[in-house]
């Protein structure tokens, strides 16, 4: 029989707190894409996305311009 470490609950904010959390990871990432360098059209993205149990959490979310954002998305 294998042990597995106990299973943890996806951190998922409530509203009102996950609308302040983009602006902490913006200010984080110096208002800067974090693959190209641009400072035009940032939008945050999750590392490992809600849909699949990523958490709302600072150190899952990056900032990325508009066109790394897309392109991030593709890749999946």
């Amino acid at each position: 029989m294998r042990n597995f470490p106990p299973r943890r609950g996806r951190i998922k904010l409530p509203p009102e707190a996950y609308r302040e959390l983009p602006r902490q990871v913006l200010d984080r990432d110096n208002w800067q894409c974090q693959l190209c360098g641009s400072r035009k059209n940032l939008q945050v993205h999750h590392r490992k996305f809600r849909s699949q149990s990523g958490d709302d959490r600072e150190d899952n979310l990056i900032t990325l311009c508009h066109t790394c954002h897309s392109q991030a998305h593709l890749e999946f």
